[in-house]
């Protein structure tokens, strides 16, 4: 507390001068993949941190029951510009998410553990009482040793879905509850920590957990509605599809559930009707398209049969979005077509038989609009080097206002444009519930961490002292 207080400190005195107090209506999150530092070169600081407001950073993996890095030179041991080799030094992009948040005091970050690779032992940890608080409890020690402000649990699956290798039990569903009860428990008394999960989009998956149950130990939840469809050969894929529609088209000619649930709106709704507050709900966005190869020439290439993978951008099926805007998207005889019930964008060439689908700006813009309208948490996406000249992130943000007010200078809520006494009681009457209004509401949160407590007041009632010794 004592070195956030004087990071803070430090941001209300320069504040004078015009910095930005920003806050966020909705949450926007966003992953930050570790492998991204190596061939996509995307680091830390290309993120566009005034955009954002937690960064997911994935993966951390599991060994022996206990969380662990992920790829320790990414971590901890990468050299930056500002780094040493000393002993004790801090590196890697661990530090550098540290150095981020000092400069960007709004963020949060969150430690990621798992995902589609690193899910094999889930089941296992979470299957006694014993093995659940081993694991809890070396999630609590790792986030406190590495500056992180929570957990973010990224298993894929419980019960069926993932990889063939994962271990896998029917208990799971049951298990995963307890798990999530245990690390929230260990949370709560370690100190102030947030903790989320990466949950399932489709019915046949999201009935593997205890949906009911979970919510009330989580923060918010990013449902990962995307990878509806893609060039897998499954009984969902037989036909181009849409990687992540907003809502189910007619002409799709899949038998059900793939027909009406496979799309964003369709699975929100699915966590709503389990009793999910809204506001514990984040719809997630895919920055990337999935593509399909030897494509029918018929129908611009949606709805049609296909074999195989075309070229992308790391791996073949995949591009990034930056990869699409610049190489297919109306250029190199490629045609961008938008669908008009789906709500998303898709691209063909008759000549290379090449299909892609994924998401523009108009259709970021109205998951958006979606997510204001159903008024959730707000949104996630996965990931930010896929976007890396910060198209769709900006569309999003844009639409999403997450600046609600400026604020010239953070504590002066009677807008006198002075740091005074009538501040601290206008503050303290704001908390109790005496004032419902100030005349600048956007300047008391003080330390920039989206909530108005009593840490407001300490923290004005320090500035002022310093102003004024």
């Amino acid at each position: 507390m004592k070195k956030l207080g004087a990071i803070v400190v430090a941001t209300l005195l320069v504040s004078v001068n015009g910095v930005l107090c920003q806050t966020f209506d909705k949450n926007i999150v966003g992953y930050f993949v570790q492998w991204g530092i190596y061939a996509r070169d995307y680091h830390v600081p290309d993120i566009p941190a005034d955009e954002v407001n937690v960064i997911n950073y994935a993966f951390a993996n599991i060994s022996e029951g206990q969380i662990v890095l992920g790829d320790p030179y990414a971590d901890i041991d990468r050299f930056y510009p500002g780094d040493c080799w000393d002993p004790g030094c801090e590196r890697g992009s661990f530090h550098q998410l540290q150095i981020l948040k000092e400069a960007y005091p709004h963020l949060k970050t969150m430690i990621s553990v798992g995902g589609w690779i690193w899910s094999h032992y889930f089941s296992e940890l979470a299957s006694t009482e014993e093995s659940r608080v081993l694991f809890a409890a070396s999630c609590v020690t790792f986030i406190q040793e590495w500056g992180f402000d929570g957990v973010d649990i990224d298993w894929e699956y419980p019960v069926s879905g993932g990889l063939p290798t994962n271990l896998y039990s029917p208990e799971d569903r049951v298990n995963f509850t307890l798990l999530l009860a245990e690390l929230r428990s260990q949370l709560d008394a370690a100190g102030d920590y947030l903790l989320t999960i990466a949950a399932p989009a489709g019915p046949e998956i999201i009935v593997n957990i205890e949906v009911e149950l979970i919510y009330q130990y989580l923060d918010w939840i990013n449902i990962m509605t995307y990878d509806f469809h893609g060039p897998w050969g499954s009984e969902a894929d037989s036909v181009t599809n849409f990687l992540s529609a907003l809502y189910p088209s007619e002409e799709d000619p899949l038998e059900e559930p793939f027909h009406s649930y496979f799309n964003l709106s369709a699975a929100v709704q699915t966590y709503l009707d389990l009793g999910v507050p809204s506001g514990k709900l984040h719809a997630g966005l895919p920055f990337y398209g999935r593509g399909y190869a030897n494509v029918a020439d018929a129908n611009n290439g949606l709805f049609v049969g296909w074999s195989g993978l075309p070229p992308g951008t790391w791996e073949n099926g995949t591009a990034d979005y930056w990869d699409l805007e610049q190489n297919y998207i109306d250029v190199n005889g490629y045609t961008e077509y938008w669908h008009e019930e789906a709500m998303v964008p898709w691209v063909f060439n008759p000549a290379t038989q090449v299909m892609y689908s994924y998401e523009n700006p108009a259709s970021i813009t109205a998951k958006v609009d979606y997510v204001l309208s159903q008024d959730l948490g707000g949104i996630m996406f996965w990931e930010f080097s896929g976007d890396k000249f910060d198209v769709l992130l900006s569309a999003a943000y844009e639409e999403l206002n997450a600046i609600n007010e400026t604020c010239d200078l953070p504590g002066d809520v009677t807008g006198d444009d002075e740091l005074n006494i009538l501040d601290i009681v206008s503050l303290v009457g704001y908390i109790l519930g005496s004032i419902s209004d100030l005349n600048q509401e956007a300047c008391a949160d003080v330390n920039f961490d989206s909530q108005v407590t009593v840490q407001d007041v300490v923290l004005l009632v320090n500035i002022i002292l310093e102003i004024n010794p």
